[in-house]
Parts: structure tokens; C-alpha cells; sequence
């Protein structure tokens, strides 16, 4: 009996190990995208800074 508790016990702590490393390569490729939309964003605003520089208004 105490066999299968330790194995239950290594099973739960394996899988929250799992689950909190997933989350946290999920969270570190979530801050990528949102730097990549971030410096999109920028690009798109500063491209029409300088549009509307150029023409003069």
C-alpha cells in the first residue's frame, strides 16, 4: 500500500512540475509576441509621423 501512495505522491508532483514549467514557456512566448506587436505598433505610428511630416501637415 505505501508503494502506491508514493507513486500517486511522484505522479501529482511530476505533473504540477509540468504544468508550471508549460506556463511558464507559454507566458515567456506570450511577452515575445506582445514585444513583437509592440515594436509593429510603433513602426506603423512612427511611419505615419513621418508621412504626414513629409507632406507638410
Amino acid at each position: 500500500m505505501p508503494l502506491i501512495l508514493l507513486l500517486i505522491l511522484a505522479i501529482v508532483i511530476a505533473q504540477i512540475g509540468f504544468w508550471d514549467t508549460l506556463g511558464a514557456l507559454l507566458g515567456g512566448v506570450a511577452m515575445i509576441v506582445l514585444l513583437i506587436l509592440l515594436l509593429g505598433a510603433l513602426a506603423v505610428l512612427g511611419g505615419r509621423y513621418l508621412m504626414s511630416r513629409a507632406r507638410g501637415g
